[in-house]
């Protein structure tokens, strides 16, 4: 089902387009490849939050080819890295091109594999950790991310109305995972969690 109705949708994202170059070529790239990335309404969300809370320091629970990450580089202060990570070396190359193209390539380290398995390599603590993994997986990654996240920092998720299938009687372990990943945000003390309803929902959880 639609989140939001497709016309706001489309308004919006005729609102906020960038003149960003580099984002340009990236998101005629997900559209030719058919490759899910959160797109301009989320992208300057997660800028945003980047710019609110000053981050210096953020790690990605699956990269794709770098669009958030470009996006939350976009609104960090000089120095500030992003840590990406990605099952697929092809992904990640084409995301340290888009990086080199853009002269951030200093700002970002990336790594090849289960992001499950690599936050364990790096403590932290984070000012932001970014959640886009199997949604099945969902509430693995809550568990090894949260004592990751430094106090006042933020988990963020994506797709976490999922289509609207949360509404449905699905057993598919995708939408398993996401209702299991909402009560652990809603329901654990040491966060505070407000879901907006942007393209397919995104979670934001400041770590008390």
């Amino acid at each position: 089902m639609d989140i939001v109705a497709p016309k706001i949708e489309e308004y919006l994202d005729r609102l906020l387009a960038s003149e960003d170059e580099v984002l340009k070529e990236m998101e005629r790239e997900g559209k030719e490849r058919r490759f899910p990335i959160v797109g301009p309404q989320v992208g300057r969300l997660l800028c945003l939050m980047a710019q609110m809370t000053g981050a210096r320091q953020i790690f990605e629970m699956g990269s794709g080819f770098g669009y958030s990450a470009y996006w939350f580089l976009k609104g960090m202060p000089p120095g500030g890295r992003v840590i990406l990570t990605d099952g697929s070396e092809e992904n990640l190359n084409r995301a340290r091109h888009y990086f080199s193209q853009a002269g951030l390539l200093d700002r970002v380290h990336t790594e090849v594999g289960d992001a499950l398995d690599l936050i364990q390599q790096y403590p932290g603590p984070f000012d932001i950790i970014f959640n886009d993994i199997d949604k099945e997986q969902y509430p693995r990654a809550f568990k090894k991310a949260l004592p990751r996240v430094r106090k006042g920092g933020l988990l963020i998720s994506d797709n976490v109305l999922w289509f609207g299938t949360i509404l449905t009687d699905s057993r598919e372990p995708d939408v398993q995972g996401i209702r299991e990943y909402t009560k652990l945000i809603m329901g654990t003390k040491e966060v505070f969690t407000a879901i907006i309803p942007v393209r397919d929902g995104v979670s934001i959880s400041v770590r008390l």
